[in-house]
């Protein structure tokens, strides 16, 4: 099956945000280049590497964002992952230079989402789309509210 077409445009002149000309999302984007380490016997990416492809485009996001994950650390909260999507449509393999785009997903009382998107730098083909869901707690790992400066974030991420 073919991903529905993702067609990113810079946005504003400013190369970290592109909107989406099919959907008209902003997305945030950054680069990455495939190490050989990631790759297996089949010289592909392996596919649990691409949630680390996830991790460097979710905290590039929030660096980015003048609020990057160690800031939300030193506050008291912690954000671990609960659930993970992750839909392949073409493989990379090593040395491929991809972009990983990143948005702010859907925002709840306790728990946040993260949405991505994986291109072939080269081809501009779609890598992969996929999802996290993060469940805020505090340093005792209880369930709390999210921290304001995050859902600041939500708010404030370009429309």
């Amino acid at each position: 099956m073919r991903p529905k077409p993702f067609i990113p445009e810079i946005l504003n002149g400013n190369d970290q945000y592109v909107r989406d000309k099919t959907g008209k999302e902003v997305w945030h984007r950054c680069q990455y280049r495939t190490p050989y380490s990631d790759t297996d016997r089949s010289r592909v990416v392996y596919h649990a590497n691409y949630l680390r492809y996830y991790d460097f485009g979710r905290t590039s996001l929030m660096r980015d964002a003048g609020y990057p994950y160690l800031e939300i650390e030193k506050s008291g909260y912690l954000y671990p992952i609960i659930e993970v999507g992750v839909k392949y449509y073409s493989p990379l393999h090593y040395d491929d230079l991809m972009w990983i785009y990143t948005r702010p997903g859907l925002l709840e009382r306790v728990r946040l989402r993260f949405d991505y998107i994986l291109m072939d730098e080269k081809n501009q083909n779609i890598i992969c789309k996929g999802f996290t869901r993060h469940c805020a707690i505090n340093a005792s790992g209880v369930p709390v509210a999210i921290d304001d400066k995050t859902i600041h974030l939500w708010k404030v991420f370009p429309k």
